[in-house]
């Protein structure tokens, strides 16, 4: 059974990936950055009590990981996200937090990824249905299913889920389009990326649900080309596969 780090296990608003991504875009270093951070969560999450690290230290662990201290082989990748943030629509932000998301946390694929092949089969999912596929993948590791269900709120949270009648029972937001090909070639990057794999068929990627949230239908094969890091080959008579040009170890 793969082993995922679960890692990802704090509640993380969208307002605050934002101003954490902003604050990179101004030029703050870590240490501006993690201070910032302590004064803008200061009233809007709790310590956590007497802990040697509290809820606000480990939703700011996430935070900088995702946007300011990624690991080393998704530097490029950070810094082209931050380029799309300064020039996409405020619209499409959302998809971008995703991608790096995922891709600094796999494991938020893997609920992403449960949620996604549910919402497919049926109009609604609960978090025990969520939270038993995960344990069947990862083990029956109590981390897993209360790691999942703060990220189902993250979701929530994001706009990307929607309560529906009864406790723990959600049901999907309309997926979003995306038509910007740089976004869409790098959104692409970031699912391929968290499955862990060398390559994937085009196809696969293109209806991953790891971005359920999103839809990618527009996009034709040679989209892969507005992303330098990618590479696009065929294989045996008519599938696509996309791959990394320079493979490298993700921390899983």
């Amino acid at each position: 059974m793969q082993q995922v780090q679960v890692g990802f296990s704090q509640r993380v608003r969208l307002e605050w990936l934002e101003r954490t991504a902003a604050l990179v875009l101004a030029g703050c270093g870590r240490e501006e950055v993690q201070g910032a951070l302590r004064e803008f969560l200061k009233d809007r999450l709790s310590a956590g009590g007497t802990a040697r690290r509290g809820n606000r230290e480990k939703a700011i662990t996430i935070l900088l990981k995702i946007w300011v201290s990624p690991p080393d082989h998704l530097v490029s990748f950070r810094d082209d996200g931050l380029h799309l943030l300064r020039g996409v629509a405020r619209e499409h932000h959302l998809a971008i937090h995703w991608g790096m998301t995922i891709a600094v946390y796999p494991f938020v694929a893997r609920v992403a990824e449960s949620i996604g092949r549910l919402v497919r089969l049926q109009d609604s999912v609960s978090l025990s249905q969520i939270q038993r596929r995960l344990r069947e993948q990862l083990g029956e590791r109590e981390t897993v299913a209360r790691a999942a269900r703060r990220v189902v709120r993250c979701f929530v949270d994001w706009g990307v889920l929607r309560e529906a009648s009864g406790r723990g029972i959600y049901r999907a937001a309309p997926c979003r389009r995306i038509k910007d090909e740089r976004l869409a070639a790098w959104l692409i990057e970031a699912t391929l990326i968290a499955s862990g794999a060398d390559a994937v068929p085009f196809w696969r990627l293109m209806c991953s649900p790891a971005v359920f949230p999103f839809s990618l239908e527009t996009a034709a094969p040679g989209v892969v080309n507005a992303n330098g890091r990618l590479s696009l080959y065929r294989q045996g008579l008519d599938e696509d596969m996309v791959m990394l040009k320079t493979p490298t170890k993700t921390t899983r």
